[in-house]
């Protein structure tokens, strides 16, 4: 009833679990991240346990398949469930166990592990593998939505679309680095989940993205952005402050650069002002 991808990204730094069923809020069941120590994914009568016990075994030095071979073991229930996970040197392991619903299975290579079942059928899971092997963004996300969106389009769940979820990890990666949890967004309910987890990753890099360059508060750029922050009623007549206060408002805390401006910022402004206007 799902379909997942647990990896680890290329630089040793990230982990991450992107999945889609036809079942409400597969996020909230699905994935699971520990860093710096592994990724997991548990579905297909999912047995929760496997998220806590697993990063335990993770913990205490056990490779990703060790710790999917003691899981495993230890379920009764094993024939019916499904797992993955990447440990912390991006080792992967994935497990189909023999009484799920076909089409079912799994594959691994370097840093990571991809299964699904009740799928349209084993193109799904290729389909994945290819479109993340063939991505090289430096956005780790970005490859595990691209492998999602391609399991999706290749024919995904059987039974149809319902959710979808991505769950990104790293040491201090969180928001103000007080987290370890990069990325956590999901749909719950909707007719094309993974291209609506694709918009809601867009509105996550705006909002939280680290600017990639800055403009000197000065010139044509202080023009611009005092006449976009006019249009919007921060008219504190320092710029930079100003500035601020509309960054407090609309969530671009991240981006704020003292004595300049990220140009995502002054795009993003003087798009909300011209429809303002």
């Amino acid at each position: 009833m799902t379909f997942s991808i647990v990896a680890r990204s290329d630089d040793g730094t990230r982990w991450g679990v992107a999945v889609a069923s036809k079942f409400l809020a597969a996020g909230a069941v699905v994935p699971g991240v520990r860093a710096p120590y592994g990724a997991i994914a548990t579905q297909s009568f999912a047995n929760m346990r496997y998220l806590p016990d697993g990063f335990a075994l993770l913990e205490s030095g056990r490779t990703a398949q060790e710790a999917l071979d003691v899981l495993v073991a230890a379920d009764d229930g094993r024939g019916q469930r499904q797992a993955g996970i990447v440990d912390e040197a991006g080792g992967a392991a994935t497990f189909t166990g023999d009484e799920c619903l076909d089409w079912a299975g799994g594959i691994t290579g370097p840093g990571y592990a991809i299964q699904g079942n009740i799928l349209a059928g084993p193109q799904v899971v290729a389909a994945m593998r290819d479109a993340y092997l063939a991505m090289t963004s430096d956005r780790f996300e970005a490859r595990l939505h691209a492998a999602l969106l391609a399991g999706d389009r290749a024919g995904g769940d059987a039974r149809g679309r319902q959710s979808a979820a991505l769950l990104v990890g790293g040491v201090g990666a969180g928001y103000g680095g007080g987290s370890d949890i990069a990325m956590d967004l999901r749909v719950d309910d909707h007719s094309d989940p993974v291209v609506e987890l694709g918009r809601l990753m867009g509105i996550h890099a705006l909002l939280f993205g680290s600017p990639e360059s800055t403009l000197p508060l000065e010139g044509d750029v202080a023009v611009r952005l005092r006449r976009a922050l006019d249009t919007l009623g921060y008219d504190d007549p320092n710029v930079e402050k100003a500035l601020e206060r509309a960054a407090g408002i609309e969530n671009l805390e991240e981006r704020l650069v003292p004595g300049a401006v990220d140009p995502v910022v002054l795009d993003y402004l003087e798009t909300l002002a011209a429809a303002a206007n």
